[in-house]
Formats: C-alpha cells, structure tokens, sequence
C-alpha cells in the first residue's frame, strides 16, 4: 500500500494598516532607520497598555465575508507565552479558543480559523557572537490562517498560498509579498498508509511560492525513506534550507499546552456586532470584485484560463482592463483582441521602467483594438502603433492616417505591389505553379513587406491566387 501525503498549511499576512496592532505606531515594519516606530507599548514597557486596531479586525473581517467563514460574535485576545529576544513582553498577544473567523473555503481548501495577533521584532544576527533586534516590525498586525489536513500534494498546496495572495492584494488588506516577508507560510506534513493521520513535521522558512512546493515535496519524500528503512519519525519544527533544497532539524515541535495560552487581562472582551458596528451588509458594500467572479466574468467573454490568470495576477493590468470592459460592455470579440495585446504586448513594452500601462490612454486602445477587428489595420501595424501610443495625445487612427498604414483593401491598388512581387520572385512563383501551395504564404509575405502591413492579408492571398492561375 503507498502512502499517503497529509498537509495542513499555517500562513501569517501582515495587514497594511497606518498604525500597528496595540498602538499608534507606523505600521512600517521595512523601514531603513531601526527602531524608528517604537513606543512604550510595542517596547513593553511596564505599565503600558495595548489597544486594539479597529482596522484591522475590520480587515480579517472582509477577508472572512470573502472567503465564506464564520464570522465570530464574541472574541478575545490571549497571551502566547514563550521567550525569545525579539519578543520584549515574553509572550505574544495573539488569539486562542475564540478566533475572529472559523471555517470558510479557499480554492477548495477547507479553512480551520483565522485570527489576529502582533508580530515579533526582526532579529540580526552578524558573523560574530553578537545579535541585534529592530523593533520596527514589533506590533505589526499580522493575521494567521490556519487551513484543514485537507491538502495532499505540494502543487495544491503552493496554488492555494498563490489564491491567498491574490485575495490579499484584491482585498487591499495586504501586499503579501513573501521576499519581504509580509506573507510566511508553514507547512504541516505527515504521511500515513492507514486513515490515521501519521507524525506530524512543521516547515518553516518557506519566503517563495517555489519553496513552499520543494519543501514541501522534498519532506515527503524523507518521511517515507526513514519509514521504510525502519525508523521513526519525530514531531519537531524544520526549516527549509533553499540552497541544499532540503529541510533540517530546528527543534521538537511545540503544543498549545507550551505556550500557556490565557486571556490577555488588559485588553476588554470583544462583541464584533457591538464594538466595530458590524454587519454583513456594511461589508458586502466594501467587497470588490473577487479573482473567483472576476474568473467567471472573464469566461463568459471567451478569454482563454491562462490569458485570464495573467490579467487579474497583476494588479495594475487587471485595473485597466476593468475600464476597457466598462466601455466596451460585453463585446466578447473586442474584450478578446484587446485582453491579447495586453497581456502580451503591453506587458512587454511595459516591462521598460520608464514606461506606465497609465501613459496609455484607454480611450486610444480601444480604438486600436476597434481598427484590428474592423480590419482597418493588421496585427503588425497595430504592434508598430502601440509603442508610439504610450504618451501620445492622438489617437492610432490618426497616427495610421498620417503614415498611410490604414489597411488597404482596394484590389485595383494592390494589383501593380503584386505584380512587381510576383516579377521579383520568379523561382518561389515557379514551385507555386508545381503545386507547392505554401509558397503563396511567401508571397503574401513579401507584398505585406511592400505595403509595411498596410494590405489586407486575405485579399492579398486572393489576388496573388487569381493572378497566378
């Protein structure tokens, strides 16, 4: 019998607020001066007390109504109790029994609870015996999803953390970006033959979307070797060493009994309906539209699933292409030519720093788009215009008009641009004639070069075809 994976994922976002979690702080954790936004409370002063940040609950609790949880009517925020320097109190304020949110459902993945906690200070550790901790990122409002032992293999695992970055970004309540750790993931591993689950592994360290998925397979992997080689696993926390491309012991891994979890006695319990005036109305009226509807919608138009990904993975392609959509309304033909030159086309002119996908005008992109599909110009011609769009004040029909590239579609114009390509090219006309029938795909070529793309392809075809008959 082969075994089978068992993965529940842990991830911790940090939530863009202005101020951090307990106090009026810069939420500014990457912040080049150290210890620059640091105050008695997130310094641990004594006597000092926190105060929670309403944004934040209001954050997790958007992210909840998104996701389909449970939205909890009463709270409470505990003490996590453990020592490490770049923790000042020695115990975390995080949440235990009573998270803000339980259950819900991401990308098919069943979703256990998310709460809210603060952050730990960023310890530097130099060559020499000597540790420093900026306390800049202490505080920060960090919100943990804990997902269900519901995943089996590392290629869902790393599609589900790629969703939860998505929804994160889409929200506006996190920019998730895993270099800079505002987005950590850890992941939960066992193995088993049976229905029982096997020894759990914690990996930690996992700051890509590739090493949550190595990791993760590589962990596999070593659970079963020592498994059939007959020894026995351990429940302790690894981490993921990125350039060996394996994990490695860190400690035994903790249990909630380790941390002495107990109401925080300094911060009132929470009512969500009676503290922050919640509804789910008054939530629903903040929800954008989100990658799952926006997926649907984009189907509906005929967009293909891998064009469809790259537009609503980058936030400022996805926002432009909402106001093509509102002006074009539902004109799948238009909604298709213009998704095709932006995810290929201005995403590559646009890869150039000194050039915005804002310097484009919308209204002349449509009209570009509306001459491609009216024929009025070709592919290439419509390539050649964009560069020249990206700041200009005038629109591509005019830009077209002025370089004569409009597309011509006048037989009795075209007729001497074949003639002469037909007389310069003999030999390719010569196995034309023998019955080598892509040879005319030359020929058209070579009258599109002659008219600089302003000829239309298919009646070029059909003159070079009657012509040489």
């Amino acid at each position: 019998m082969s075994y089978t994976p068992t993965i529940g994922l842990e991830v911790h976002a940090e939530l863009n607020t202005k101020s951090k979690m307990f106090c009026a702080c810069k939420n500014q954790p990457h912040e080049s001066e150290v210890n620059a936004h640091i105050c008695p409370v997130c310094m641990a002063h004594p006597g000092s007390l926190p105060v929670p940040n309403k944004k934040a609950i209001e954050m997790v609790l958007l992210f909840g109504r998104s996701v389909g949880a449970t939205i909890s009517d009463y709270t409470e925020f505990d003490r996590k109790n453990y020592f490490y320097p770049d923790i000042p109190k020695a115990y975390q304020i995080s949440q235990y029994a009573y998270p803000f949110l339980t259950n819900g459902e991401l990308k098919g993945v069943q979703l256990t609870r998310v709460h809210l906690e603060e952050d730990t200070a960023r310890s530097q550790h130099d060559k020499g015996s000597n540790s420093l901790v900026d306390f800049n990122r202490a505080g920060v409002p960090l919100m943990e999803l804990v997902t269900e032992p519901v995943i089996h293999d590392a290629q869902t695992a790393g599609d589900f953390a790629r969703e939860l970055q998505l929804l994160l970004r889409t929200l506006n309540i996190s920019e998730a970006n895993m270099e800079k750790g505002e987005m950590r993931v850890e992941a939960n591993i066992s193995v088993s033959k049976t229905d029982t689950f096997g020894t759990k592994v914690e990996v930690k360290n996992l700051n890509s979307f590739k090493s949550v998925e190595a990791a993760i397979g590589y962990e596999i992997d070593r659970q079963i070797e020592v498994l059939e080689s007959g020894g026995e696993l351990t429940q302790e926390t690894r981490g993921w060493d990125e350039n060996k491309a394996r994990t490695f012991t860190q400690r035994s891994k903790e249990t909630a009994k380790d941390y002495r979890y107990f109401p925080d006695p300094d911060i009132p319990k929470i009512s969500t309906s009676s503290v922050i005036e919640f509804a789910p109305s008054s939530l629903d009226e903040k929800m954008p539209v989100l990658p799952s509807n926006k997926r649907e919608l984009y189907e509906n138009l005929g967009l293909t699933s891998s064009i469809i990904e790259v537009i609503i993975t980058n936030s400022e392609t996805d926002k432009y292409f909402t106001l093509v959509l509102a002006d074009i309304g539902d004109d799948s033909e238009m909604a298709k030519t213009a998704a095709n030159y932006l995810t290929s086309d201005i995403v590559a002119l646009t890869a150039d720093p000194d050039r915005t996908i804002d310097q484009l005008q919308v209204s002349h992109f449509i009209e570009l788009i509306a001459l491609v599909n009216d024929k009025k110009i070709g592919s290439r011609v419509a390539k050649d215009l964009l560069p020249e769009l990206f700041g200009s004040s005038v629109g591509p029909q005019h830009i077209a008009q002025e370089k004569n590239l409009l597309q011509v579609s006048d037989a009795s114009a075209l007729q001497p641009i074949i003639d002469a390509v037909i007389a310069e090219n003999s030999e390719v006309v010569k196995q034309y004639l023998d019955g080598k029938e892509a040879s005319i795909q030359f020929l058209v070529g070579q009258g599109m070069k002659q008219t600089k793309g302003a000829a239309n392809p298919a009646l070029l075809k059909e003159i070079f075809e009657k012509t040489l008959k």
